[in-house]
């Protein structure tokens, strides 16, 4: 059976994680992922956890945390407050010990992301300008406790993720297009006139390289999560803001030359998926895309090349996704349950975290 170029780069480099995982003296179940969660009892927490279900580290939120941004250092990591929330904390992974609790402007307010400078000295995090209904990133100096120095237009309403590509330079940006305003909650004002799009802005200037907006007829495609493929496209995840059958396919991807699409998997997804992507990341190798819904209690993986899909697993209430080691993805449950999966294969290692509920996203921790 011949192996293709493509094919054999994979193989090359699942091959190679799984050494590297052995020289680093990582048995199964030593990695560790970091995700914010609840508590039993209501309390609201960041954790450190094994892969194997073991909670290693705690620490208390004042309130509920979405995403985490990790700095170049490995060692300081940053847990957003969910919208409309205005605090972020900042922790030194390696003590697990406080470093800054900061904070938005009193007319901003988080989206739950961000991202680092390649050099680690600036912060980049998805806010809400909610009297002006527009995005911004607002910029923090790290050395400086995370003071806020600035921000940047995103061009665009209802700013979620956000990623620094590979050039260290171009941040991607997903606008999800719903306007929303902390005066009326977590309520979607402009469900009517939404404008969704991916936007391409160079960090030292905040210029705009490039903005792609999907067809009129997905106007209610809320474009929210994004993730790079070996091939450095920007995958994206959408929700549907209307009727969960009528939902069309919801993943995605584009580069800042390159329009959004849709793919077009052998069977419809959006409706499987109940309208509804909730995290989205690639393996160690770019070569799959992991998406996952908590609606469906579903994850669903696609070759990147191919768009195929190549594999899903069922967890009720799954949503946090991270590459895992050795070419596998890792899932979690607002039900409190850690899976690694092999997208390839059918083998699930599944594990229950007792008392704890996983939000929604979760990454891993560099080893």
């Amino acid at each position: 059976m011949a192996i293709d170029r493509r094919a054999l780069l994979g193989l090359g480099a699942v091959a190679l994680a799984a050494t590297a995982t052995r020289a680093l003296g990582l048995e199964e179940g030593s990695e560790r992922y970091v995700s914010a969660a609840r508590r039993t009892d209501g309390r609201f927490v960041l954790v450190i956890v094994s892969g194997d279900g073991r909670i290693e580290r705690e620490l208390a939120l004042e309130a509920r945390g979405h995403d985490i941004a990790f700095a170049p250092d490995g060692r300081t990591a940053v847990v957003f407050a969910r919208r409309p929330g205005t605090f972020a904390l900042a922790v030194d992974i390696g003590s697990g010990t406080p470093r800054a609790l900061f904070a938005t402007p009193p007319d901003r307010h988080f989206y739950g992301h961000g991202a680092f400078s390649p050099d680690g000295r600036l912060l980049f995090a998805t806010e809400n300008d909610f009297a002006g209904a527009r995005g911004v990133l607002g910029v923090y100096d790290v050395g400086a406790s995370f003071r806020r120095i600035g921000e940047i237009d995103t061009h665009g309403v209802g700013p979620h993720d956000v990623l620094l590509l590979a050039d260290g330079r171009t941040l991607c940006v997903a606008n999800g297009g719903i306007e929303t305003h902390p005066d009326s909650g977590r309520a979607k004002l402009n469900l009517h006139s939404m404008r969704p799009s991916l936007a391409f802005i160079d960090r030292t200037n905040g210029e705009l390289r490039a903005r792609h907006e999907l067809s009129a007829g997905l106007a209610r495609l809320s474009i929210r999560h994004l993730c790079v493929d070996s091939e450095s496209r920007v995958w994206f995840g959408g929700q549907w803001q209307g009727e969960a059958l009528e939902s069309p396919e919801l993943i995605g991807h584009a580069g800042a030359d390159t329009p959004a699409r849709l793919v077009d998997p052998s069977r419809p997804l959006g409706a499987l998926m109940k309208g509804y992507i909730g995290s989205i990341a690639t393996t160690d190798d770019g070569l799959i895309v992991a998406a996952t819904s908590p609606r469906a209690g579903r994850t669903i993986y696609l070759d990147a090349e191919t768009e195929r899909v190549i594999g899903e697993t069922v967890l009720a209430d799954c949503c946090g996704v991270a590459p895992a080691y050795g070419g596998a993805i890792a899932v979690s449950s607002g039900l409190g349950r850690l899976e690694i999966d092999s997208p390839r294969r059918t083998s699930t290692r599944s594990t229950a975290v007792d008392g704890l509920s996983f939000d929604n996203h979760m990454r891993r921790l560099p080893s």
